[in-house]
């Protein structure tokens, strides 16, 4: 009885094993056969982002679809961007979709193009293209690209003061970016600092936030008697403006300076 037990088993499995390969045998092939094609956007399309129209359409990038042979089954999409020149050696993902169409975002397109690495503030040349592939990696197909021109904009640190006034590069105002980010320096919590070209005898004021609108944040900030009157000790070169708003002015030659605010030592220096 033991051994009829012993044969069955090994039928069972023998058959189990001839049904799995027949399963695999018999599996409909899927092979790749059309490429996507990118229709737009084409090359000689130029945006200038900004922070202030982020929630806008950047562009819109359409394709025809990519086609595979075997069972249809779902085609998933992804707009990628390269540095000109690289051909697509680290490619960036900006979105993904199974549409052969998107609306990208100025905040989603600026996104991909800072942390690509490309350069902010200025015109960069970028390579934009199609990858299909057949669920969620298998099979990819490519399509031709074209090359645009796009200017990100600086994404700041949410941490970051701001500097505004006649002794600063942008002057008295907040439209186009005029503002100069004052950020933490990197591992510190409580020390700010830049380097910025100050003109001399003219004044500025540190703000606390920024709304980035041309409207600018003007509620929140801090001026000179604010850190006198915390007992900071304040460089000699910066003074009290004696104007409505006490703002800081600067007394020193024009030139690139390193502004400094230690509010944990309590000091404003400039070297």
């Amino acid at each position: 009885m033991k051994n009829i037990y012993k044969i069955l088993i090994a039928f069972i499995g023998v058959w189990m094993v001839s049904c799995n390969a027949d399963d695999v045998e018999n599996r409909p092939v899927i092979e790749t056969e059309i490429a996507p094609v990118l229709v737009t956007p084409q090359a000689g399309f130029s945006i200038v982002l900004s922070k202030e129209t982020e929630k806008e359409v950047a562009t819109t990038v359409t394709w025809e679809k990519a086609t595979y042979n075997g069972i249809q089954t779902i085609v998933n999409y992804t707009i990628q961007i390269a540095k000109t020149g690289t051909n697509f050696a680290s490619p960036i993902t900006v979105s993904s979709t199974t549409a052969v169409s998107k609306e990208l975002t100025v905040q989603e397109l600026n996104s991909a193009l800072v942390n690509g690495g490309f350069v902010e503030k200025e015109v960069n040349d970028v390579d934009i293209r199609i990858k299909s592939v057949v669920g969620a990696s298998g099979l990819p197909q490519y399509s031709n690209f074209f090359t645009i021109k796009a200017t990100p904009y600086h994404i700041p640190l949410a941490s970051s003061h701001w500097l505004v006034g006649a002794a600063t590069p942008g002057g008295w105002t907040w439209a186009g970016d005029a503002e100069t980010e004052f950020p933490l320096i990197i591992g510190k919590t409580n020390i700010y600092q830049v380097t910025i070209v100050l003109k001399s005898g003219e004044a500025f004021r540190e703000f606390l936030g920024n709304n980035f609108t041309s409207d600018g944040n003007w509620d929140s900030s801090h001026n000179y008697t604010y850190y006198s009157g915390l007992g900071y000790t304040i460089d000699s070169e910066l003074v009290d403006n004696a104007d409505g708003d006490h703002n800081f002015r600067y007394t020193g030659p024009t030139g690139s300076r390193v502004l400094t605010i230690d509010n944990a030592a309590k000091k404003i220096t400039l070297d």
